[in-house]
């Protein structure tokens, strides 16, 4: 556990267990310890490397704004900095818009992606949850102090009164359009999709997502050999708020990650 140098930033990041690297991006306002109740079931098979992204937990803020893009060029830093040639990444949420990113501009540094409860362009959230989003900002931060994730922010952030800075910067970055389905369509990381089924993301946007990493698009035959690269996986009974602590996430990620990906004939 400790910081790296880079981009000029105090980046924390903690490793754990051993075998080929596994990189784990948390969500908004989150830490690292975001992965606690899966983190045993990971580093049982890979040397997992668990980051506080800009702003978050142990990593104070600089004077930049919130990017997806910066982000995934600290994160691609670190693995650097960490003489990690190649690894995979796994992203939750705004972690996945990291995770995302990093594979689309240094898809060299990224083997395979898991993007837990991320969308590929900001209209593919729910409208209530943009309007929510649309919402964050030092006033909201405020309303948010005592609650769970202030706790753990207070707790161990170097400055916790930027807490109600974090909220207006990553409100900002939630209000900015994106759309990467054409970044998406020309990838060729091969690349895991969960949701849950009571997700903040349409299960359209979903199979979307799915059909511009080659997905859905004809049956895979009798032996399976024109299916894609790419999955995609619907976890029954969970919601965006709980899927990433659900047992069922591991379930289907090590196997993705581990078994060998054949493409299509």
């Amino acid at each position: 556990m400790g910081y790296a140098e880079v981009n000029g930033l105090r980046l924390w990041y903690e490793v754990h267990g051993t075998g080929r690297p596994l990189v784990l991006l948390h969500g908004g306002y989150g830490t690292t310890g975001m992965f606690d109740p899966i983190l045993p079931a990971l580093t049982t098979r890979r040397r997992v490397i668990a980051v506080d992204l800009q702003g978050h937990g142990r990593t104070a803020d600089i004077d930049r704004p919130l990017r997806y893009e910066s982000m995934a060029d600290d994160v691609a830093a670190l693995l650097r900095h960490l003489n990690v040639a190649e690894a995979d990444l796994l992203g939750y949420s705004l972690g996945g818009g990291v995770a995302l990113r990093a594979a689309i501009g240094h898809p060299g540094l990224v083997r395979r992606l898991v993007l837990v409860s991320t969308p590929c362009r900001r209209r593919g959230w729910y409208p209530e949850v943009l309007a929510a989003m649309a919402a964050q900002d030092e006033r909201a931060g405020e309303r948010m102090r005592g609650t769970p994730a202030y706790e753990r922010y207070a707790r161990i952030a170097p400055r916790p009164e930027d807490w109600p800075r974090l909220w207006a910067k990553t409100g900002e970055l939630l209000r900015r359009e994106y759309d990467w389905s054409a970044e998406v369509a020309a990838g060729t990381v091969p690349t895991l999709l969960v949701y849950a089924d009571a997700d903040s993301i349409p299960v359209t946007h979903m199979a979307e997502f799915f059909g511009l990493l080659g997905g859905g698009h004809r049956d895979a035959g009798g032996d399976g050999a024109d299916r894609p690269v790419s999955r995609l996986a619907v976890l029954p009974g969970l919601t965006h708020h709980d899927i990433v602590a659900s047992p069922a996430l591991p379930a289907v990620v090590l196997p993705f990650l581990t078994h060998q990906v054949r493409a299509p004939q």
